[in-house]
């Protein structure tokens, strides 16, 4: 095991340093001059050449990138072109908002679309089974600011029950929890849907198993065989996309941010684009790319506590 995470863990270093060579090319092949951006509207030719020495762009392409590497190893994410502060101090505001409202919505999908994903493969081709077929299907297919919007409306407008937006509070207490619970239900509802669909479809497959039929033929009590025996089998293909869908939460963020007015990370990154703060775009990215390898180091971890027969070498 200790071997595998070691091999892992240096995947993880690879990939990253690709994934920043990827984002530091884009955005140094986009339009626009960051100089200018940070020398301002009104500053002068010679304004913006000296900015653009300070900042180092006069220099040739590898060479900034292997500047910016460097400083990466420092822990150094940059400095905001528009607000002069480190990146790394507002991303640290910013994103336990994003991972609570991800957490949480997390928390809610598989509290919903799990057991609903089971039910529909117990009652299989039954009326119970299409309907829950049907409003899965439903769940995807409505987007979340779509869905989002209509919760403000509903709940916050003309019920008041809920504040329109803001969060700075974790979701386990009272305040928190009245704040994400909209948030959570329009960014969980598609991944909610999903996990019905793919429970589902993996527990038919396990209760067609041989082990299945040996079980109830010893005569073994069904709701046993049902949530001792299959659940944890069935468990393998639906962790594996809680690990998929937990970094599809940290992109669909990105919206249910801008409805919600949450500041996270993910209405950070759209003020990031829209102003070409270069370097915050770059940052925040990278931010997002760490955190979804190692949710998925972590699942791939998971898969050995579910079922003792998976081993690493």
């Amino acid at each position: 095991m200790g071997r595998y995470i070691r091999k892992r863990i240096v995947m993880m270093f690879f990939l990253l340093i690709g994934m920043t060579f990827i984002v530091f090319a884009s955005l140094y092949l986009a339009p626009g001059d960051p100089a200018e951006i940070a020398a301002g509207p009104s500053a002068t030719v010679e304004e913006v050449e000296r900015m653009r020495v300070y900042l180092g762009l006069d220099r040739p392409f590898f060479v900034q990138y292997f500047t910016y590497l460097t400083n990466l190893f420092k822990g150094d994410l940059g400095t905001s072109l528009i607000t002069r502060q480190p990146i790394r101090d507002e991303l640290a505001v910013r994103l336990p908002n994003t991972l609570n409202l991800a957490v949480a919505s997390m928390i809610f999908a598989s509290a919903i679309g799990i057991p609903l994903g089971i039910i529909a493969a117990i009652h299989k081709d039954s009326w119970i089974d299409n309907t829950l077929t049907t409003l899965s299907l439903a769940g995807i297919s409505i987007p979340n600011f779509w869905l989002g919007s209509i919760l403000i409306i509903m709940f916050c407008v003309r019920l008041g029950w809920f504040p329109t937006g803001g969060m700075d509070a974790p979701f386990w207490t009272a305040h928190g929890l009245k704040q994400v619970v909209l948030p959570a239900l329009s960014l969980g509802m598609q991944v909610a849907a999903g996990f019905t669909r793919i429970g589902r479809s993996s527990m038919l497959d396990v209760l067609q198993s041989d082990y299945i039929r040996t079980a109830r033929s010893k005569g073994v009590a069904e709701n046993r065989v049902i949530w001792i025996h299959a659940l944890r089998n069935a468990l393998i293909p639906i962790i594996t996309q809680m690990g998929t869908s937990f970094g599809g939460l940290l992109g669909g963020a990105i919206v249910t941010e801008q409805v919600f007015a949450v500041n996270g990370i993910g209405s950070y990154l759209m003020n990031a684009i829209s102003q070409r703060n270069y370097y915050a775009v770059q940052s925040t990215v990278l931010v997002i790319a760490f955190m979804f390898v190692v949710v998925n180091l972590i699942v791939d971890l998971l898969y050995s506590v579910i079922d003792p027969r998976i081993r690493y070498e």
